[in-house]
């Protein structure tokens, strides 16, 4: 009976606040400009309650910029792993969710979905921030 009740209350509370993690894998940061445009008072992302985490055991997301390369795989796979159950990966902009520019090139072994399962992809090159947001709305909307 009171796992139930603090199940109820976990996931109402997740429901209204989304903690991420952003990491970038190797891109060429025009994505992660976006996400920094989110924190500022202009879009002000966290009266929305989407918080910016740095220690992937708070996090609830995975936020991902950048293609999949050799170097970030492994780094990548540990910092999914500590993220507690349930957890959702969100991909940002053409290089996250294909490789884009990059794809072919020898170190980069394309998109993010190609090592995590992904939740939710975000186009764009770079994403716009009002797409970002939108996407962070849906998956909240999807978490209720």
């Amino acid at each position: 009976m009171l796992w139930r009740i603090q199940n109820r209350v976990v996931n109402w509370a997740r429901r209204k606040s989304l903690w991420v993690l952003h990491y970038n894998s190797g891109g060429c940061n025009g994505c992660d400009i976006e996400i920094l445009d989110l924190l500022t008072p202009r879009y002000d992302v966290e009266r929305l309650g989407i918080l910016k985490e740095a220690s992937p055991r708070h996090a609830d997301v995975l936020l991902c910029t950048g293609p999949v390369t050799r170097q970030s795989r492994d780094r990548m796979r540990r910092i999914y792993a500590q993220i507690p159950a349930p957890k959702w990966v969100v991909v940002i902009g053409s290089c996250g969710s294909s490789g884009g520019v990059f794809q072919g090139a020898p170190s980069v072994m394309g998109g993010v979905d190609q090592l995590l399962p992904v939740d939710m992809y975000v186009p764009g090159c770079p994403a716009r921030p009002e797409a970002i947001i939108d996407a962070m709305a849906q998956l909240m909307e999807a978490i209720a």
